[in-house]
């Protein structure tokens, strides 16, 4: 063997065995592989010269690594490829389809806001009972459907920190359109103090410069709940 040759361009058989994208599955799980470790399973292999792995990297390479624009090229795209041709070109497209299929299934069930009292009914009996201040986010999509729920913060008795750098990186990450962000006050008073105004006012000017809209901001306690939209203070 040509001492320049690179793994990659080596058979998959000859690797290590957590190193094989398929015996990787197996041994770590669905999660632990790569896009392109995932797309070199469904090529089966690669050609003479190259091994599945390096021809998945240079498939989604030509889709700047974006799955969303692998989706939307068609069977003549996948065989300009050397090693992919009629079957494995179906194979992936069909494998996308499923994908795309599921998202829309997932879509059909996830519950929308459609006001403060929804957004209240989801997360209350997460604070409302709570000794101690917690801050949590509602991510949601352009119809209000809701991407995740999370809890982003615990404190004391009188505060919690609410982090926008680590709001919004996860609103990102859900590619959200849209975000509420609520806490509790377990003294039961749900008058929003001064920093609680101030919390809601670097928000939403931080959710402008990314695009992402600041919907609502709630307090919770055990007698109800305060919404900034409901009052106009938003």
């Amino acid at each position: 063997m040509n001492n320049n040759t690179t793994k990659e361009n080596q058979s998959i058989k000859s690797w290590a065995k957590d190193d094989r994208p398929r015996e990787k599955l197996l041994l770590k799980g669905k999660d632990s592989l790569s896009n392109s470790e995932l797309l070199a399973i469904l090529l089966r292999s690669g050609s003479r010269d190259e091994s599945a792995l390096s021809l998945a990297k240079r498939i989604l390479e030509s889709c700047n690594n974006n799955l969303f624009e692998l989706s939307k090229i068609g069977m003549d795209h996948f065989k300009k490829f050397k090693g992919v041709g009629k079957v494995k070109a179906i194979t992936i497209l069909a494998a996308l389809e499923i994908g795309k299929r599921r998202q829309q299934s997932e879509a059909l069930l996830r519950p929308t806001i459609q006001g403060s009292r929804d957004a209240y009914e989801m997360v209350k009996y997460n604070l409302e009972e709570l000794q101690h201040e917690e801050s949590w986010a509602m991510f949601l999509n352009r119809r209000n459907a809701i991407l995740g729920i999370e809890k982003m913060s615990a404190g004391g008795i009188s505060g919690t920190i609410m982090d926008m750098r680590m709001i919004y990186k996860r609103a990102i990450e859900h590619q959200a359109s849209g975000i509420i962000l609520v806490h509790n006050h377990p003294s039961g008073n749900l008058k929003p103090s001064s920093a609680d105004m101030d919390i809601t006012s670097k928000a939403k000017s931080a959710g402008t410069a990314l695009d992402i809209q600041l919907l609502d901001h709630l307090i919770i306690s055990e007698h109800g709940y305060y919404s900034f939209a409901d009052e106009g203070v938003l």
